[in-house]
């Protein structure tokens, strides 16, 4: 008996979590595109949500910027400017460009990440090895030796 009851818990638990297919690259469609900001990666979702978040991908990370653990102290908008994320989206027009500046409630977030921490992502897909060959590209621009691979999901709190 015990067991039935955990199998529908987590069939339900599953139902409420749903995981949307991420738009990695910004020439292609995407259905709520017009719903993120420019230095979001977007993804698609239902209307009805509280909480979602993406399939699992992979991302090089090219920048990264330590705040301060005190969020009164962080420079969020100077860590990582608009001006830097658009130069590097111009390096990969098919891969998403993206940068989490500082964490805020009821912002979109990413997981794998540390709150103190700001970053530029660049999709690099859903495979490793999808994202190790997208590294090699990224590293061969000779502009970000310290780029790493990074898997993650996007989330986004509706509520």
């Amino acid at each position: 008996m015990l067991c039935a009851c955990i199998s529908v818990e987590v069939i339900v638990a599953q139902k409420r979590k749903l995981v949307y297919r991420v738009c990695g690259d910004p020439t292609a469609s995407c259905k709520q595109r017009e719903n993120f900001q420019p230095f979001q990666l977007p993804f698609e979702y239902t209307s009805n949500f509280h909480i979602s978040e993406s399939q699992l991908f992979y991302a090089v990370i090219v920048k990264s910027v330590k705040e301060s653990p005190n969020p009164d102290k962080r420079n969020c908008d100077k860590a990582i400017t608009e001006k830097d994320r658009i130069e590097t989206q111009k390096l990969f027009p098919h891969n998403a460009v993206f940068v989490m500046r500082c964490w805020e409630p009821g912002e979109i977030s990413y997981t794998n990440v540390a709150e103190d921490v700001s970053f530029m992502g660049v999709y690099a897909g859903q495979t490793l090895v999808d994202a190790n060959a997208f590294l090699a590209k990224v590293k061969a621009t000779g502009k970000f030796d310290d780029a790493t691979v990074r898997r993650m999901r996007v989330q986004m709190n509706g509520t």
